[in-house]
């Protein structure tokens, strides 16, 4: 009996410009968070290294695949920024390849073809299972016979011996030993001479230069079945990195009951692409007790060793003050051009304002929002249109009192001479001054006059962003 053997998979330890990631979507349905953050690990980690970035679309699966999802997937990178160096490959387009890299290996007698009927290997499996072993095919053995003429086949791995460990140094997980007796001969090219999704991820890994392999760990079982085949190829291993999976905020794992799933869905929920950027990169990745990191940061603090190894969950009251921040930091002609494009896809009317006029105002809105959708909403006081409607609640703060005041306030903004906000808030508080009353005093009426209840900032502000004529014109309403 023979000891039992370890292989040690040294990982292609590579710097600088000889890294090259990938991102590896399958175009079954849209670009889902997780993946939205997989790319991004990948994006960043081949930035800060001055290397490539790459994208391949796994469109083996023909039935499930479609062209509205690669677009879904290059649109929702495009949005978040994270552009490929270079055209996307398609994995199907490489079946001839696959094949071939296949056929390579029965030829170095890494690989067999195998004649097993479904219900043989079925009943092999079955009793390999029953001992704890591997299921290995009786083809595998050079005696194993002639197969009839014509007979249909697969081609199969011959994996490693029972008696060996495959030991993987996964920078994330740490050291993974996987035992031979855990590997089947597992298939490389179906009875119709398509390649599996083991083989082709393999082959195309390889003829793209891919150093490094980040991604969900889902497929951390994969990966010593990949071991074991690079290692009949030849070839070297990549280095290895599997992040923890996203789960929803009640830790089960993500799915659409949590909410928007889809990249685009973010984006029409208002979302800014730096701001998601910022948010996936905290979901499984840290640095200190940096809270907040902007790109630019990131492409220099970036590393592996900064992935944890427990799953994150998805947080929008995070997501939601991460956006905050970075809206807040946008330039506010860009917020004007993104809400009136948010507007038309949401079917809200236009606002009929330039953008000059829009981008002073969202000087002042911008603080009030986390989502384009709020700003937006932030308008509704400067859009209303007159006489302004009001609840009762309002309209209880426009007393016979009230409104004398305001009829007295009314003259004294129309001779305010710059119509500007530190303007506006000296002549009110010199009005309040000569009234003998507190602001508190004058603020509600007024602000029920101007908004009617709705959302608005600081008196002098929202006076400004009305312009004189409106203001005047709404508080003449209420006489």
């Amino acid at each position: 009996m023979h000891a039992p053997t370890e292989t040690t998979v040294h990982t292609h330890e590579a710097t600088g410009r000889d890294v090259v990631t990938r991102f590896a979507p399958s175009p079954t349905g849209y670009l889902h968070i997780g993946g939205a953050r997989t790319a991004l690990f990948n994006w960043l980690y081949a930035r800060k290294a001055g290397g490539k970035y790459l994208l391949r679309i796994e469109d083996t699966d023909r039935e499930r695949s479609t062209d509205a999802a690669v677009q879904a997937i290059l649109d929702g990178l495009a949005w978040l920024g994270l552009e490929a160096d270079g055209p996307p490959l398609f994995q199907f387009a490489r079946a001839g390849r696959h094949k071939e890299a296949a056929e390579s290996l029965v030829a170095a007698g890494k690989a067999y073809r195998c004649y097993l009927s479904s219900e043989e290997e079925t009943a092999l499996k079955e009793a390999a299972r029953a001992k704890g072993l591997a299921f290995r095919s009786p083809w595998r053995n050079a005696d194993s016979g002639t197969p009839p003429a014509g007979a249909p086949f697969v081609t199969r791995l011959r994996a490693p011996s029972e008696n060996e460990f495959i030991r993987v140094h996964d920078k994330v997980q740490g050291v993974v030993t996987t035992a031979g007796r855990e590997i089947d001969d597992f298939i490389l090219l179906r009875s119709d001479q398509t390649p599996t999704y083991m083989l082709a991820v393999v082959v195309d890994d390889h003829d793209m230069g891919v150093t490094h392999v980040i991604r969900g760990d889902d497929h951390l079982t994969n990966a010593a079945r990949q071991t074991a085949l690079i290692h009949a190829f030849g070839w070297q291993v990549p280095t290895y990195a599997h992040i923890p999976l996203i789960h929803g905020d009640d830790g089960k794992k993500l799915s659409k009951r949590h909410g928007a799933l889809g990249v685009e869905e973010y984006r029409d929920m208002g979302y800014l692409p730096e701001a998601m950027r910022a948010y996936l990169l905290r979901l499984g990745w840290s640095k200190g007790d940096l809270d907040i990191v902007s790109t630019e940061e990131a492409l220099e603090l970036f590393d592996l060793e900064g992935l944890g190894k427990s799953p994150s969950r998805l947080d929008f009251a995070k997501m939601g003050s991460v956006n905050a921040h970075f809206m807040r930091l946008a330039d506010d002609q860009r917020l004007v051009t993104l809400m009136r494009e948010h507007a038309a896809r949401a079917g809200q009317p236009e606002i009929a304002k330039s953008d000059a006029e829009l981008a002073a105002a969202v000087a002042y809105l911008k603080d009030r929002a986390k989502t384009l959708p709020e700003l937006y909403d932030q308008f509704g006081f400067i859009l209303a249109a007159r006489p302004l409607p009001r609840d009762e609640k309002t309209q209880k703060t426009l007393s016979e009192e009230a409104l004398a005041r305001l009829g007295r306030l009314q003259p004294i903004l129309a001779h305010v001479e710059t119509w500007h906000h530190t303007e506006i808030k000296a002549a009110l508080d010199k009005f309040a001054e000569a009234e003998g009353i507190g602001f508190g005093k004058i603020g509600p009426p007024l602000r029920a006059a101007l908004t009617g209840g709705l959302p608005a900032p600081d008196l002098a502000i929202a006076l400004e962003l009305l312009g004189r004529d409106e203001s005047l014109a709404r508080l003449g309403d209420v006489m």
